[in-house]
């Protein structure tokens, strides 16, 4: 099981790398975002439910989030999903 940590969502926005903050719709794209919390409920990052076989999952209101569940520990970033479905 891979390591995770929780980043938290100031103002939409998360310190997704040590020189670089993104956007929680970027997240909502990333590879890395594990899960988001929302009224301190994980749900899963709408990244993660769209490549899985369940994809019953509600519909996430970015806006809402107050943090993202990361496994990006190697330091890299903003990863886009779309490019593994493509």
């Amino acid at each position: 099981m891979s390591e995770e940590r929780y980043l938290p969502v100031v103002r939409g926005r998360v310190q997704c790398t040590p020189e670089g903050v993104a956007s929680t719709d970027r997240c909502r794209l990333c590879v890395h975002s594990a899960r988001v919390v929302v009224k301190g409920r994980e749900l899963p990052s709408p990244a993660r439910a769209y490549c899985s076989r369940c994809r019953d999952i509600p519909n996430v209101d970015m806006a809402k989030v107050e943090a993202i569940v990361c496994d990006d520990l190697s330091g890299e970033g903003f990863r886009s999903i779309t490019n593994i479905i493509s």
